[in-house]
């Protein structure tokens, strides 16, 4: 991820009408981020100085086991917040964060946004949205892990990850390392992972081919998670 100088944030404060929390005479403060897919946007232990905000992309947030295994905790689409916990407790990075897609962020630095804070009372209001929000997720994903079977598990990887947001059509390259460290994100075994991916085939859900995974029953896809977004 590397600041983009050529982008301006002011589009990205209209565009989702976030005036009322970043005032305009703050927004010449803000720097805008570029990542690109696949880059490792923060890591456990690392100190953050800034506060992230998602405006464009999507990126999954997944943390190790103590056996080492990865375990995705949630996915985040604009406008998700990376660093809200980390400033106001003032701790590092706990969890992975990864890029899905390219996309954008805007940053503004812990020290501006103490300013703010004492001074702009709905950037207040944000923050304990956006903690709140936070928790509840991270709450849902592990009751995710423990209450439900792989299944639901791979239905709601399979929304979560699509490349356009909507569940129609995502790329997983299935060779056997990828189909691995697929059966770690949703907690199940590579062999029986392979035969939920079977039975969903057969019951004309996914397809396989070629290296990629098609949806082809969007509605069953979404009746098998039953709502069980990692989002």
């Amino acid at each position: 991820m590397k600041e983009n100088k050529k982008f301006n944030p002011h589009p990205y404060i209209e565009r989702y009408e976030l005036e009322r929390i970043f005032p305009e005479e703050f927004v010449p403060k803000m720097s805008v981020y570029t990542f690109a897919k696949g880059d490792v946007l923060f890591a456990p232990g690392e100190t953050l100085h800034d506060m992230y905000l998602l405006v464009e992309g999507k990126i999954k947030i997944f943390t190790l086991t103590p056996e080492g295994k990865s375990l995705i905790n949630r996915f985040k689409r604009p406008l998700g917040v990376i660093g809200d916990v980390e400033y106001v407790k003032g701790n590092s990075v706990i969890n992975s964060v990864e890029a899905v897609s390219d996309g954008v962020m805007l940053a503004a630095s812990f020290e501006d946004l103490k300013d703010l804070e004492r001074n702009h009372p709905p950037f207040i209001r944000f923050l304990l949205e956006t903690v709140a929000h936070k928790f509840y997720s991270e709450s849902q994903a592990s009751s995710l892990h423990m209450l439900y079977p792989v299944e639901v598990r791979l239905a709601s990887y399979f929304l979560s990850i699509s490349s356009d947001g909507e569940g129609t059509l995502f790329h997983q390259e299935m060779r056997t390392a990828n189909l691995t460290e697929l059966a770690e994100w949703v907690g199940t075994s590579y062999r029986h992972l392979n035969r939920v991916l079977k039975k969903m085939g057969s019951d004309g859900i996914i397809e396989r081919a070629k290296g990629s995974i098609k949806i082809k029953d969007l509605e069953k896809l979404r009746e098998l998670a039953n709502g069980n977004i990692y989002e």
